[in-house]
């Protein structure tokens, strides 16, 4: 066991029974002389054990050198938390670590009843945690009196500036004791931090965790290109590849959350979502789920996942792919924590594989560009798992020989063995076909421009006519992926795109053109109002560039009218009349 140091005996013997062998480094920190009894500003990683780095640097403060509470009237210590999820994971925490200390803690987090949280601080708590919104409510209404507060804490506090809770800190520090500590844990102090700190601290100690640098090298990080229209196949094959005992799927919105969840379900995966659209008791019941095993997949938007802790995470899949380097880094840091190995997988479209790489590399993370998994990866796979099914080495007890006997007498070794192998399929869901190997796309776009074949597969090209031109304002920008989109193909299947006034024609490669007019015929474009019709041949030559001489609905020479100014700035004057004197 490391050495201690000033650590609170009751707290040395809780992590002893749940096996500690040895603390993290910011564990470590908080045993040093500097931080005793300071203010502290702390950045911690996702994943760097900083809930019982916290847990063990308030000890001293709170318990005053004895080694159990008295018994519990106004708190002592307050854990601030940005979401209800990570606040009831720092109660759960600190409910082991305080245990032998006799602790009574309490937590007052938003969706959760009220009145309950007000009889359990009336009957008197050592440590209240929760969330910011919540908390405030409680101190307004008088159910937390917080004047004999020694310690708080602001967990992930860049978290709940970025979800706008200033106010609601600022009024919590603003009504707490001034003779306390303030230990604020981050894992970045941007320049709102940076005020808060100097706001309401008082010469904080500084610790930056170590090994930040080499942050999560516990994770493989990898990056699947897909076609835009293969990403949700994408995400069904590799969930089925690593088939791990515990994944979650991370998408932008509740909508995205809902439509995954839901595509998943009808797969046959035991699937849980979190977003912020459940109520408090569905989020703690899918939570649950997962760690009991009743489910083994979470899709989560950002904000509902943040802080979580699930068992076994193995794995973790970006269906949205992050929008900035610490939406990336706090999402994959749900896995490979306490020195487990986890698997990042960044789901990618062809077009967006430069932002991937943008992310990436100001996350300073790299990651191995490989191909999504196919149906016959996955069959390969299942098939090696049945084959080291721990329980085929397991020797038949006495109550079973008898029966593994008659079996075998009245079916046979061969047909008993097929039948186990088509229940053990059966059990799984079936694999996706994606439409295009992704690792061919990276190695053609990795080719040199002068090593590239040139293309020939236009050379017997089909057209097609869209019902969108100039006068609906399209673009390229956006045809291309309603193209590509509706045919089930990638953009290098697509020629030429013309754009006229009312529709617009573009050009199918030959050999992917049959199969691009079924899947339009099948499914549509996508767009309402939107149609795509094939063409007899190739389209006419593009329209000409018109003079004011030329009729735009023609294409006609047309002749100047009578009275033309002859000016060419678009605007024709109407022909003049001729006056006519009047007779006296």
């Amino acid at each position: 066991m490391t050495d201690l140091g000033t650590m609170a005996p009751a707290l040395a013997a809780a992590l002893a029974s749940r096996g500690y062998e040895a603390l993290t480094p910011v564990q470590q920190a908080m045993l040093t002389p500097e931080a005793h009894n300071a203010d502290l500003l702390v950045s911690a990683q996702t994943g760097s054990g900083k809930t019982v780095a916290f847990g063990i640097a308030i000890a001293p403060t709170l318990l005053g050198g004895a080694e159990r509470f008295e018994p519990a009237g106004l708190p002592l210590a307050l854990i601030v938390a940005p979401t209800r999820e990570l606040a009831i994971q720092v109660r759960r925490e600190f409910e082991w670590l305080y245990r032998e200390t006799g602790a009574r803690i309490a937590s007052c987090v938003g969706g959760m009843d009220m009145r309950g949280e007000r009889r359990a601080l009336a009957d008197g708590a050592h440590i209240v945690v929760g969330t910011p919104g919540r908390l405030r409510d409680h101190i307004t209404r008088g159910s937390l009196d917080i004047t004999e507060l020694r310690a708080i804490v602001l967990d992930e506090a860049d978290e709940m500036l970025d979800l706008g809770f200033r106010d609601d800190l600022e009024f919590i520090l603003a009504a707490a004791p001034a003779e306390r500590r303030t230990l604020l844990f981050s894992a970045t102090v941007p320049n709102q931090i940076a005020q808060l700190a100097k706001r309401f601290q008082r010469d904080a100690h500084r610790i930056i965790a170590q090994g930040e640098s080499s942050q999560h090298t516990d994770i493989e990080y990898q990056q699947i290109l897909v076609a835009p229209a293969d990403r949700e196949n994408a995400i069904i094959n590799t969930l089925l590849f690593f088939d791990s005992q515990n994944s979650i799927v991370f998408c932008h919105t509740r909508e995205a959350v809902k439509h995954l969840s839901s595509r998943l379900a009808n797969r046959g995966f035991a699937v849980v979502s979190l977003s912020g659209e459940l109520s408090q008791a569905e989020r703690t019941n899918a939570l649950q789920s997962m760690r009991d095993g009743r489910a083994r997949i979470c899709v989560a938007t950002d904000v509902a996942a943040r802080g979580i802790d699930l068992p076994n995470l193995d794995l973790v899949i970006h269906a949205d792919l992050p929008s900035n380097p610490d939406t990336l880094l706090h999402r994959s840091g749900r896995t490979g924590r306490a020195g487990r190995k986890g698997i990042c997988t960044l789901i990618v479209p062809f077009h967006r594989r430069g932002a991937a790489n943008r992310v990436l590399k100001l996350a300073k993370l790299s990651a191995q560009t490989v191909p999504a998994p196919t149906a016959s990866d996955i069959e390969r796979h299942n098939r090696q798992r049945i084959l080291d099914d721990p329980a085929l080495s397991v020797l038949p007890d006495e109550d079973e020989i008898g029966f593994v006997r008659e079996l075998m007498a009245t079916h046979g070794a061969e047909q008993i063995a097929a039948a186990y192998l088509r229940l053990q399929l059966a059990a799984r869901p079936a694999p996706e076909e994606l439409m295009e190997a992704p690792a061919h796309f990276a190695e053609r776009e990795r080719r040199p421009q002068a090593e590239r074949a040139p293309r020939s597969d236009f050379d017997n090209g089909v057209w097609f006519r869209v019902s969108v031109g100039r006068k609906q304002r399209a673009e390229p920008r956006w045809l291309l992926p309603m193209i590509c989109k509706a045919g089930g193909i990638t953009k290098r299947a697509v020629g030429s795109i013309r754009i006229q006034d009312t529709d617009s024609q573009f050009e199918i490669a030959g050999d992917k053109a049959d199969a691009f007019w079924a899947s339009v015929k099948q499914n549509g474009t996508g767009e309402k109002g939107v149609t795509i019709q094939r063409m007899d041949g190739a389209p006419p030559a593009p329209e000409p560039a018109f003079s004011p001489k030329t009729s735009r609905k023609t294409g006609k020479f047309k002749p100047k009218p009578d009275g033309f100014s002859g000016k060419t700035d678009g605007k024709q004057k109407k022909p003049r009349k001729k006056k006519v004197k009047k007779q006296s």
